[in-house]
């Protein structure tokens, strides 16, 4: 596994476990985050909204795996910033998870009004010690300036929808100019785009022995991005894993990356609303 720093020091995997409807049941969730475990996962991302904090923490507890060689990761809904709620929202995860402590907490999406007032009450929390470094979700360059701007901590995390199909060079650039690292939901796109199966992706993972999943994961990571691929199933689980032995070349980076159409399989972060 590959890790990477925080702008406060902390240190992450670069390849995280997404968990957003990961399972129909908190069975079904509590036995796949068992089996990510068990084939190497620490860094588990879930939400407020996910409704599956309980059944995570409860497989982080009962693995046998020290608490502090597990990066967890959950966010704020934003209907609790519009409530007010911060505070209450945070507590209610951290009830949830029963894991001590959370090590990033991230505003889910940008609440329109609410940018900085949001972030005023984040930094209270990363200042009680209960988060150990905090961030956003969904957050375009604008968003961030406004946060910039006016933080006392910076955020740490910008975590977005990225992939070949949606590549955002100029959002990556711009928070690596300040410190903040970019991570990937939905790294592989979705069942909705074929991304899968372009031709580009299949043709550089039979140069190297991938499937063109691990070719993007690994495109990902090569640029300094934090992949959080979903899976339930222990043998994408471990595929998924399995992207730490090869190297894209500078020009298969390049060919990945001429795959760009701007295309969104979620919301456009601007369009969001509570």
């Amino acid at each position: 596994m590959e890790h990477t720093l925080l702008n406060n020091g902390i240190k992450i995997p670069m390849l995280g476990l997404g968990t957003y409807r990961l399972g129909k049941t908190d069975e079904e969730v509590y036995r796949a985050m068992r089996t990510a475990l068990d084939a190497g996962y620490r860094h588990i991302d879930t939400a407020a909204m996910y409704r599956n904090e309980a059944p995570i923490g409860k497989a982080i507890r009962e693995s046998g795996i020290p608490r502090e060689e597990i990066f967890v990761t959950t966010k704020l809904w934003g209907d609790d910033v519009v409530k007010r709620a911060i505070p209450q929202a945070f507590s209610k995860s951290m009830q949830l998870l029963d894991i001590g402590y959370i090590d990033l907490y991230l505003v889910h999406w940008p609440v329109k009004g609410h940018l900085l007032s949001t972030w005023r009450e984040m930094e209270k929390i990363y200042a009680s010690g209960e988060a150990k470094a905090i961030g956003v979700s969904n957050h375009l360059q604008h968003h961030l300036e406004e946060i910039l701007n006016e933080a006392a901590v910076p955020p740490a995390v910008d975590q977005v929808e990225m992939h070949p199909y949606v590549v955002l060079d100029d959002l990556v650039g711009f928070c690596a100019e300040n410190g903040i690292i970019c991570e990937a939901w939905s790294p592989l796109g979705s069942n909705k785009v074929p991304l899968l199966r372009e031709q580009v992706l299949l043709e550089i993972g039979e140069r190297h022995g991938k499937s063109p999943a691990q070719v993007v994961l690994r495109w990902n990571l090569q640029r300094g991005v934090i992949a959080i691929p979903k899976s339930s199933s222990k043998e994408r689980q471990q595929a998924n894993l399995d992207i730490f032995d090869f190297e894209l070349s500078p020009e298969e980076m390049q060919l990945i990356r001429s795959l760009d159409r701007n295309y969104r399989t979620g919301i456009h972060p601007d369009e969001m609303t509570f």
